[in-house]
């Protein structure tokens, strides 16, 4: 699947959710079996060598190409969460917003001392949560392998953010 293939099967929503926002919408993509096996076939190509012992997702869409990813990998899927919404013990971490902050969350068990991870979200935007996500991980003992993303707002600069980490996205705007 081409990025242009890619980009056809996402549909621009103009002021939404609110004035002057493009809102990239991904259900199209996802109701495509076709695009949608070429997005997990894409970055399980990425994976290739890199011996991933888990891939976590970021709520709530990068769940979706998260776990779909770690089946195809045959890897582990951790869920990262906001605040309040996983049922067991975790770590936090807060995380600055445009305005005001945020709070990630996992489960303190959930990945190990030594463990290689992929991180998977949906969109790179201005790269918060994605580093809050990786600081979870390495608080955790555990080593970000790359982070993978479907959508790339480059104009955010998201990547500023992450920098020293590997990043790969299939579509940039």
């Amino acid at each position: 699947m081409t990025p242009t293939e890619l980009k056809n099967k996402i549909r621009d929503i103009p002021d939404f959710p609110k004035k002057g926002i493009v809102f990239r919408d991904i259900t199209p993509l996802l109701s495509d079996v076709k695009s949608f096996q070429g997005v997990i076939d894409a970055l399980a190509k990425r994976a290739v060598g890199k011996s991933i012992d888990y891939v976590v997702g970021v709520e709530s869409r990068g769940f979706i190409f998260a776990a779909a990813l770690a089946y195809r990998i045959d890897t582990g899927f951790i869920p990262v969460r906001k605040k309040g919404k996983l049922p067991y013990k975790t770590e936090t971490v807060e995380y600055a917003l445009e305005y005001g902050t945020d709070v990630l969350e996992i489960h303190q068990d959930a990945v190990h001392p030594g463990s290689r991870v992929l991180v998977v979200d949906d969109l790179l935007a201005t790269g918060g949560t994605a580093k809050a996500t990786c600081d979870l991980v390495e608080k955790s003992g555990a080593s970000v392998q790359e982070i993978d993303f479907v959508i790339e707002l480059s104009d955010l600069r998201g990547r500023d953010k992450l920098k020293g980490y590997e990043i790969f996205s299939l579509v940039q705007y």
